[in-house]
């Protein structure tokens, strides 16, 4: 396979509290490697086969690096990122045991901007809703509709 993917970090001016926010806000394990300078999520478990077992692929990860020291950059840290640059999204599916709003819910407690909820995409044939971390982040939560649902006809997309 050509040019896997195999990391995307976020980038913050405070790797400890924006470990927090991730641990608290999503339940993930968050690693210090070396704590203050790089951070790696480990959204834990195995992608699912079928039906439903583990497939021996572990979840791709996460890494949250410090704008001040940005290893393995070997240049001068830059200037923080500013909320209205563009920046990359991640898409994260929802446990379905998890609810979008509690998710939400939590992050906004922990300074996130709300920047939608409740949308429905057709042409993926799932509900999302985003929130721009206290960095400048944007985490753009995605779940399969359930069997009761009622998934909208008039969907944009």
């Amino acid at each position: 396979m050509p040019n896997t993917l195999i990391f995307v970090d976020l980038a913050t001016d405070d790797p400890e509290a924006s470990a927090d926010f991730y641990h608290d806000v999503m339940g993930w394990e968050v690693e210090g490697r070396p704590s203050g300078i790089f951070h790696r999520i480990v959204p834990g478990g195995e992608f699912p086969l079928e039906d439903g077992s583990p497939s021996g692929v572990g979840h791709l990860h996460l890494g949250i690096y410090s704008i001040r020291d940005p290893r393995p950059d070997p240049n001068p840290p830059r200037r923080a990122a500013r909320s209205d640059d563009p920046a990359p999204r991640v898409y994260v599916l929802v446990d379905p045991r998890e609810e979008q709003d509690a998710i939400l819910g939590r992050a906004e407690q922990r300074g996130a901007e709300i920047l939608w909820r409740d949308e429905y995409w057709r042409e993926f044939d799932g509900w999302h809703g985003s929130f721009r971390d206290p960095w400048g982040n944007q985490i753009v939560l995605w779940t399969k509709p359930g069997d009761g649902d009622d998934v909208p006809a008039d969907a944009p997309y």
